[in-house]
């Protein structure tokens, strides 16, 4: 693979760009490649005297870890116990979590940018401007869902680690937007936390960008009845 030398913002983002250039799952990485072409990428900087950031020689060395343990030899294992651990496990935990920052961090900047043109006025009492059934959607929205999976994820993080299990079932963005439209034409609203009712990393991951590409497409509202409230998503008819 003729691999050009793009800026990116750290490692993960890089094995992210490999990943999605050969078209791979992000649950079955064909170790062997992406590693060769991770190495020939840092072999280029090399040659061009660009400095390479530590992090990035961390990973090549975690990588040809995991290529190692993927080409050991692997034990007879009985039926009756538990399934073998994948050596790729972390490092799929570890890239879906920065896929879900990354679209978070893109919504804000796009924010930012918008935010920017908007002129603000002193602070006063809005009290008796504030009517009951607020519905709040547009750039509002993604605020409040953004805020409302920042909570999520540190009252999971109380409860207990999210399970960071790499399964054979993929689950995608497009299949949990069909499951979310079914849930929202059957019950018309539901709770923002009732819609993951699942705890892998990856499940809540597709989850959030799941509801977060239908609000911005307008596919359903995000309601607050008052501050500080249960959040409530709403199909639109």
């Amino acid at each position: 693979m003729d691999l050009k030398l793009e800026v990116f913002e750290g490692p993960l983002d890089l094995l992210l760009h490999l990943i999605k250039e050969n078209k791979m799952d992000i649950f079955d990485i064909e170790i062997e490649s992406i590693t060769r072409q991770y190495l020939d990428y840092i072999h280029k900087m090399k040659e061009q005297n660009l400095d390479i950031a530590s992090s990035y020689l961390v990973m090549a060395s975690e990588l040809t870890l995991i290529k190692a343990r993927m080409l050991l030899p692997r034990p007879k294992v009985d039926e009756e116990e538990s399934e073998e651990e994948d050596p790729r496990e972390e490092l799929v935990a570890r890239l879906l979590e920065y896929q879900a920052y990354k679209e978070i961090t893109k919504t804000l900047k796009e924010n930012e940018s918008k935010r920017q043109e908007i002129h603000t006025k002193l602070p006063e009492n809005i009290n008796n401007y504030i009517e009951e059934n607020t519905v709040i959607t547009g750039e509002g929205s993604i605020d409040l869902l953004v805020d409302a999976f920042r909570k999520f994820l540190v009252r999971k993080s109380e409860e207990k680690p999210l399970s960071t299990k790499v399964t054979m079932k993929e689950i995608t963005v497009s299949s949990r937007k069909l499951e979310i439209k079914s849930i929202l034409k059957k019950e018309k609203k539901v709770s923002f936390f009732k819609l993951f009712p699942v705890s892998t990393k990856e499940y809540i991951v597709a989850t959030f960008l799941a509801i977060l590409d239908m609000a911005r497409n307008k596919e359903l509202l995000i309601k607050q009845e008052e501050l500080f409230s249960d959040i409530i998503v709403e199909g639109v008819s």
